[in-house]
């Protein structure tokens, strides 16, 4: 069981019907009928499903007369982005570094490999 707060919030948006459900509430607050609409699962499954985008952090739930409506809460997905900024910024350098090294070699072989392998250069040889 995810114990940090960001395990939790990775394991509410494993799922992809906790995930489409944030979709439509970045569109606007909506109730439970209104965010099971889509789905062909019953009204209890939704909600099991904003209880949990609920313990996570990613939706508030609010009680207006008889309506239960659900919002976006985005702060625990800046958290994500942070969290996965730093990898980014990692592999934005490796592949540029190995983009660079891609190019050395063809330039030392004069040439770019897709144009050193086609049948008609090899034909030519």
């Amino acid at each position: 069981m995810a114990t940090d707060r960001l395990s939790t919030i990775f394991a509410a948006l494993a799922d992809p019907t906790r995930r489409a459900i944030l979709a439509r509430l970045a569109e606007g607050d909506a109730t439970v009928s209104e965010l099971a609409e889509p789905f062909a699962i019953s009204l209890p499954a939704i909600s099991r499903h904003l209880k949990v985008l609920e313990q996570a952090g990613l939706i508030t739930r609010s009680r207006n007369a008889q309506w239960r409506t659900s919002s976006l809460n985005p702060e625990p997905l800046r958290e994500v982005q942070g969290w996965m900024e730093r990898y980014r910024r990692f592999w934005d350098v490796n592949l540029d570094r190995l983009d660079a090294h891609l190019r050395r070699i063809q330039a030392e072989q004069g040439g770019t490999p897709a144009e050193q392998t086609t049948p008609e250069k090899r034909d030519q040889s």
